[in-house]
């Protein structure tokens, strides 16, 4: 029988990272919508229900997941609606706004025994799907240095945009940042400590447009980078070791194609052209050898497949909420380091 799922917002992240996602797992029935623009929501699916508040989604017994893609300041009370509510719970990212906030989450879906994770889609882009298979297979040797950006070019400031508002939990850092710090912390775990810059680089900006982020381990350093005045877009990732380097451009073109109306599945489907495919410099029995390396397919469609097993049948949680709490934390920890212009120690747990 297939989880009814429904979902909390119809904009861009209901309507190209949720929805279309959900549609293409077997396993799960879009049952209902909470929108304010039923037309909408029925032009791409014209067999959902829309209702008009959380309330009424959250009062329909055959509802089994909820997952909540309205604004980063209403993660916190729905998800906590949801879960009292007995329904399982997919957060879009950011978490929450506070890492205090994330952790009663968790208590809270602990005791009521329900199922709670976090929309942390970029682990199942393509080109971070190679880095990790190049880093397991220790192609570059002992890391040394792990850099990652997620830059654009937008000049103007969007005021209508709630992301670019004053708000708790806005800007880049919270938006982009989110999957950058997951993904570092994905490979690498905690770092020992942070340094970051943050800035408001456009004129009228109200939320921080660029980050600047250093962590440091043991024996490498992460660097992630974000800007919004980018026209021109160095290497999406660069990474170097004792044995090799490798760089990526370009962006994983999922989400450009779920706006083009491509579902997984389809043919093309996560993959990248190969003027796209990065370039490995390495080492192979003492000789230097350098060339391309094809990008493994990406596959938003894992995180719900994984869902998916972990309701019906006892798996594990594609992301665990402690995760995403954590990237939270760093966050928390960034603002710290710029606010106070030092580098911070990471509490470790």
């Amino acid at each position: 029988m297939a989880i009814q799922a429904g979902i909390i917002g119809y904009g861009l992240s209901g309507s190209v990272f949720h929805a279309p996602i959900l549609c293409s797992v077997p396993d799960y029935n879009v049952h209902t919508i909470v929108s304010s623009d039923p037309s909408k929501v029925h032009k791409d699916l014209p067999d959902t229900s829309v209702v008009d508040s959380v309330d009424e989604l959250l009062a329909i017994p055959e509802i089994d997941v909820v997952i909540i893609t309205s604004p980063n300041t209403t993660h916190h009370e729905y998800t906590r609606l949801a879960i009292e509510a007995g329904k399982h719970v997919v957060v879009e990212k950011p978490f929450t706004v506070t890492s205090a906030e994330a952790d009663e989450l968790i208590q809270l879906a602990r005791e009521r025994n329900v199922l709670l994770t976090v929309y942390q889609n970029r682990r199942w882009d393509n080109d971070f799907l190679t880095v990790r298979n190049l880093l397991e297979t220790g192609a570059l040797g002992k890391l040394s240095i792990y850099q990652s950006q997620f830059s654009r070019y937008r000049p103007q400031v969007n005021a209508e945009r709630w992301r670019e508002q004053g708000l708790p939990g806005s800007g880049v850092l919270f938006d982009l940042g989110s999957h950058l710090i997951d993904q570092a912390l994905y490979l690498f775990g905690l770092p020992q400590s942070i340094w970051a810059d943050l800035q408001t680089e456009r004129q009228g900006a109200e939320a921080h447009d660029y980050f600047h982020l250093v962590m440091r381990y043991a024996s490498h350093r992460v660097v992630l980078h974000s800007g919004s005045l980018v026209r021109q877009v160095g290497p999406k990732f660069e990474l170097h070791g004792d044995k090799g380097s490798f760089l990526k451009y370009g962006m994983d073109p999922q989400e450009g194609q779920l706006k083009q109306g491509m579902r997984p599945g389809d043919a093309g489907w996560g993959e990248d052209p190969s003027d796209q495919y990065g370039e490995l410099a390495t080492e192979l029995s003492g000789l230097a050898v350098q060339g391309e390396i094809e990008t493994l397919p990406g596959r938003y469609q894992a995180f719900y497949q994984g869902l998916a097993e972990a309701i019906l049948k006892g798996g594990t949680l594609p992301v665990q909420a402690e995760e995403a709490r954590d990237v939270i934390r760093m966050i928390e920890y960034a603002l710290q380091s710029h606010q106070e212009g030092r580098t911070v120690p990471i509490l470790q747990k």
